[in-house]
């Protein structure tokens, strides 16, 4: 089990995009599947998850690496008093909603990856209610050829706040399958059910679907910049959101809309993450649907455009 779970780090452990929004998961794989080719060797100790298996009511839960452990670059006391807002009356989601989309690199005229962004339902967690949000990601032909991407994405986040209880990874790159469910516990005295990996958060930790559909509940005209812990399977992150502009024209395939466009920070033990930056345009309507993304890393440009909602 354990050997799954450093096959699970390996596959993943180089994507950032993952980290923020999940709008990102088809171009960013691209780009860190290659970092992973010109790196690739046997991980250190260092870089194996410490979120085990918990299989006995008297395991502990394990520390969750990077942001908030003690003694490895945990961010300064006061970041752990930062919040995101509450929304005021839950957040703004329709079961059954379907978000797709299509990522497009710059200079290559054709769609690299395809994404589906969608909305269960309710449901009951362990006794507890919660949104289940699912998203896909799929490279599309001839780009197979170079990087075969078939990966799904599970949510179970808090109906108020999106705060995440159980994230899960089904992964499927290049003929290799990992799956990975996790819960996520902020509190010592809270342990996994037996067979399931636990991993300790901070308090009010988001996983990338649940924190992508809390921006679009965010009041931007009251609230000009927004901090989480973002966790993406392995690492624990401290994102920031900020706004840039409240009027910004987003031309895409599903239609033209006049936007809210918002800059994503990542920060892993203190330090931004300076080697890929993004941009999330939301549409100014009472669904705040995410139309646009831009990206820019250093092997490219690229735009995961709306192409349908449902």
């Amino acid at each position: 089990m354990f050997r799954g779970a450093q096959r699970a780090l390996h596959m993943s452990k180089k994507r950032i995009a993952i980290l923020f929004v999940v709008l990102l998961l088809a171009v960013a794989s691209l780009y860190y599947a290659h970092r992973r080719t010109l790196h690739r060797g046997a991980p250190t100790a260092e870089t194996y998850p410490t979120a085990e298996l918990n299989t006995s009511p008297s395991a502990a839960i394990p520390e969750t690496p990077g942001y908030g452990k003690p003694g490895r670059g945990a961010p300064p006391a006061e970041s752990a008093k930062v919040r995101v807002p509450a929304a005021e009356a839950g957040p703004i989601l329709r079961p059954g909603e379907t978000l797709e989309y299509a990522a497009n690199v710059t200079k290559i005229d054709s769609t690299v990856a395809t994404l589906k962004i969608l909305v269960r339902d309710k449901r009951d967690l362990a006794g507890r209610n919660v949104w289940h949000l699912q998203a896909f990601a799929h490279t599309e032909n001839p780009y197979r050829m170079i990087f075969e991407l078939d990966d799904r994405f599970d949510s179970y986040s808090d109906p108020m706040d999106l705060s995440s209880h159980q994230y899960e990874m089904h992964l499927s790159e290049r003929g290799q399958k990992v799956d990975s469910v996790e819960r996520l516990y902020s509190s010592p005295k809270d342990f996994a059910p037996a067979g399931m990996i636990a991993a300790r958060v901070l308090p009010e930790t988001r996983d990338p679907l649940g924190f992508l559909h809390y921006l679009r509940n965010v009041d931007w005209n009251k609230t000009p910049e927004v901090r989480s812990p973002v966790y993406d399977g392995h690492k624990l992150y401290d994102v920031r959101a900020v706004l840039k502009s409240k009027s910004q024209p987003a031309s895409v395939p599903a239609g033209d809309f006049n936007t809210t466009k918002i800059e994503i920070h990542v920060f892993d033990n203190g330090s931004e993450m300076k080697d890929a930056h993004f941009f999330l345009y939301l549409a100014n309507d009472s669904l705040r649907i995410p139309v646009l993304v831009e990206a820019v890393l250093p092997i490219a440009s690229a735009r995961v455009e709306l192409t349908q909602a449902k």
